[in-house]
C-alpha cells in the first residue's frame, strides 16, 4: 500500500551504514527527506546522492535529516558512503528485504529492488510531499528543497 501525502509515515527502524539503528520516530521535530533509490554504486543513484551532498547546507537550514534506503546490506553502504563522499545517512532495508520500501509502496518485487521514490515528511511526522521516478530516471532534488522550505522548522 502506497503512502500518500497527509498521511502520517509509517514508522520504521533500520541499520545505517555504520550498523547502527535508525528509528524514523526519533527524528520526530527534524523534518525529514526519506528517499528510496534502487542500489549503492549504480550510476543515477550516485549521482542523485551527490547532489545531496552538494546541497548539504540548505538540508541543514531547513532543520532536515535526509534518509537514503536501498536494499543493499550495511557493509555494502559503509563503502559507498566512503567512496562517494556522501552526506545522507545511508540505511539498509536488507533483510527481510525491502520489508520498508514495502511499507512504503516503492518495492519493486519482481526486480528485489526500491524503486526511486522520496516521501518529505514534516517535523510532526506527517508525508507533506512525495516524489516518484521511474528507475533509470533521476528525481530533482529543488523538488525536495521547495517542499522543505514549506515545513516549519
Amino acid at each position: 500500500m502506497a503512502v500518500e501525502v497527509g498521511s502520517v509515515a509509517p514508522d520504521f527502524t533500520l541499520k545505517d551504514e555504520n550498523g547502527k539503528d535508525v528509528t524514523l520516530s526519533s527524528l520526530r521535530g527534524r523534518n525529514v527527506v526519506l528517499m528510496f533509490y534502487p542500489l549503492a554504486f549504480s550510476g543515477v543513484c550516485t549521482k542523485e546522492l551527490r547532489d545531496i551532498a552538494s546541497a548539504a547546507d540548505r538540508y541543514s537550514a531547513s532543520n532536515a535529516e535526509v534518509l537514503a534506503v536501498s536494499v543493499d546490506s550495511s557493509y555494502t553502504l559503509a563503502a559507498f558512503k566512503r567512496d562517494e563522499n556522501l552526506s545522507a545517512h545511508l540505511l539498509a532495508d536488507f533483510h527481510p528485504k525491502g520489508a520498508v520500501a514495502q511499507q512504503y509502496g516503492t518495492y519493486l518485487d519482481g526486480i528485489g529492488i526500491a524503486g526511486r521514490a522520496t516521501f518529505v515528511i514534516d517535523k510532526d511526522g506527517k508525508v507533506v510531499h512525495k516524489v516518484t521516478s521511474e528507475v533509470m530516471k533521476p528525481r530533482d532534488q529543488q523538488e525536495y528543497l521547495t517542499a522543505l522550505a514549506a515545513c516549519p522548522v
